[in-house]
């Protein structure tokens, strides 16, 4: 059958109605082959599931499959879904659509959300749509007291090239973290200014060798 015979959407459209969770979430995976104006009607079918697991899967498959419909619910997930995961899928699926008219509402969700997954996933969502509006967001997310959410925002400063980050980046080159180190030097090696190579040539000679081998990676790039 064909990804488009309708006798194959009638029965994932069936198999997304069983009772039995791996079912659901078979069918669900197999829309991956499916044209997203057909899947989503399919997708729609879940996204209030009682798996949270499959509902995180479906809220992944708007920001992959794409139609006018995607933007509006996941706007709608972001906001008001009672779950912190759900939450943050949406706001990373937003990043994934890369659709400009989420910077608001990302924004909204870093600086009001109560939960530090879903304010990493905003921002590093913001990183994705790269809009230079998210400079001021981003530079603040750097003194965030959860390491992770400062490791978004240092990849999202290179995302959004912004070369007025380095001065503030280059702070994070001693930092215990090595993915941070390693977030660093790939940052940098988005933002060519002099001092963005001098760092790299400093963390090309890091410990970890993760960190050294993205340094020397960028330098090679920035060289070439």
């Amino acid at each position: 059958m064909s990804d488009l015979d309708p006798a194959n959407t009638t029965l994932l459209a069936t198999q997304l109605e069983s009772k039995d969770l791996r079912d659901r979430m078979v069918a669900l995976a197999s829309l991956r082959n499916v044209p997203a104006d057909v899947a989503l009607p399919l997708i729609k079918k879940v996204l209030n599931d009682e798996s949270l697991q499959l509902r995180s899967m479906a809220v992944f498959a708007l920001g992959i499959k794409v139609t006018s419909e995607s933007y509006p619910i996941l706007i709608d997930i972001l906001a008001n879904d009672p779950d912190y995961g759900i939450r943050a899928d949406a706001a990373g699926a937003l990043g994934y659509l890369e659709d400009i008219r989420a910077f608001e509402a990302l924004v909204r969700a870093f600086y009001e959300d109560t939960d530090w997954l879903v304010r990493f996933s905003a921002a590093v969502s913001l990183g994705n749509l790269k809009d230079p509006r998210a400079f001021d967001v981003l530079i603040k997310a750097l003194d965030s007291h959860e390491v992770v959410i400062q490791q978004a925002a240092i990849a999202a400063l290179g995302e959004i090239k912004a070369l007025a980050s380095v001065d503030k980046l280059v702070t994070f080159i001693e930092a215990e973290d090595w993915l941070v180190r390693q977030r660093l030097a790939e940052a940098l090696g988005q933002l060519p200014t002099p001092k963005s190579i001098s760092a790299l040539k400093y963390l090309a000679k890091d410990s970890h060798p993760n960190v050294s081998a993205a340094a020397t990676i960028c330098l090679d790039r920035m060289e070439g």
